[in-house]
C-alpha cells in the first residue's frame, strides 16, 4: 500500500507544467517536525532542512524543467535568500511583497497608544484604487508619524514599491495577489493533518501525507 502511494506521490510531483499557463506564483515556507539523521529538526515541505538562496533555487530549477516558463507575478515575504532566488532563476518577472507580512513588520514598530490609528490609515494603502492614491497615502502617514514612529516609516518607505507591484496588474484578483492569504489558508489545511501526527518518522512519510492531500485538494480545484 506504502509503496502505491509513493507511486502517486512521485508522479504528483514530478508532473509536467507544460499543459497548462502560470502566470501567478505563490510562495511560502511551512515547517513540520521530522526525524532526520537520528535528530528530530524542522524541516520546510519540500523538503529543504533551511531557507536559503540555494534551496530555493533548486526549487525553482527543478519547477522550470518540469515545464515552469516565467510566471508575470511571484507573491512571497521579503525572505532575503528567497527574493533573490526569485530575481536570479526568473528574470524579467515582477515580485510582489506580501502586504499583510509587510504591515506586520512596520505595525511592530508603533508605540500601543497610536496603533489603531496607524493601523487603519496604513491599510488605507492598500484599499487604493491605483499606485498615483497608494503613494498619496503613504506620503501622508509619513507625515504625520514621522516624527512619533521614524523606524516604522523608514520600513515602509523602503518596501512600498515592492507591496505595491500587483496594482500592475488591474486585470488580476488585487485582494488574492497582494498577499499570500490564500496560500497560507491552504497551509492552514495541511496543518490541521500533520498535528496529528505530530513528529514525522521520515522526510517521505512527510511527503507522504501532504502530497496525498494535495492531490485531492488539486482535483477539487
Amino acid at each position: 500500500m506504502t509503496k502505491g502511494l509513493n507511486e502517486q506521490v512521485e508522479e504528483f510531483r514530478n508532473r509536467s507544467l507544460t499543459a497548462a499557463s502560470y502566470p501567478v506564483l505563490w510562495i511560502d515556507a511551512m515547517y513540520e517536525k521530522v526525524r532526520y539523521a537520528s535528530r528530530v529538526v524542522s524541516m520546510v515541505i519540500e523538503p529543504m532542512l533551511e531557507e536559503s538562496q540555494e534551496s530555493y533555487k533548486q526549487l525553482f530549477e527543478k519547477l522550470k524543467k518540469r515545464g515552469l516558463s516565467n510566471p508575470k507575478l511571484i507573491i512571497s515575504d521579503a525572505h532575503k535568500g528567497l527574493v533573490a532566488a526569485i530575481t536570479s532563476c526568473f528574470p524579467g518577472t515582477s515580485w510582489q511583497r506580501c502586504k499583510v507580512h509587510f504591515m506586520r513588520n512596520i505595525l511592530i514598530h508603533v508605540p500601543h497608544k497610536d496603533k489603531e490609528r496607524f493601523a487603519g490609515q496604513l491599510k488605507g494603502i492598500w484599499q487604493a484604487s491605483d499606485l498615483t492614491i497608494a503613494r498619496q497615502r503613504a506620503k501622508e502617514l509619513g507625515d504625520e508619524y514621522g516624527d512619533k514612529c521614524p523606524k516604522a516609516i523608514n520600513i515602509l518607505e523602503d518596501g512600498l514599491e515592492d507591496a505595491l507591484t500587483y496594482l500592475s496588474f488591474p486585470q488580476l484578483d488585487s485582494r488574492k495577489v497582494s498577499s499570500k492569504n490564500m496560500l497560507e489558508r491552504l497551509n492552514r489545511e495541511i496543518q490541521r493533518r500533520t498535528k496529528v501526527v505530530g513528529i514525522f518518522p521520515s522526510s517521505e512519510s512527510y511527503l507522504r501525507l501532504v502530497t496525498m492531500y494535495l492531490i485531492e485538494y488539486s482535483e477539487d480545484w
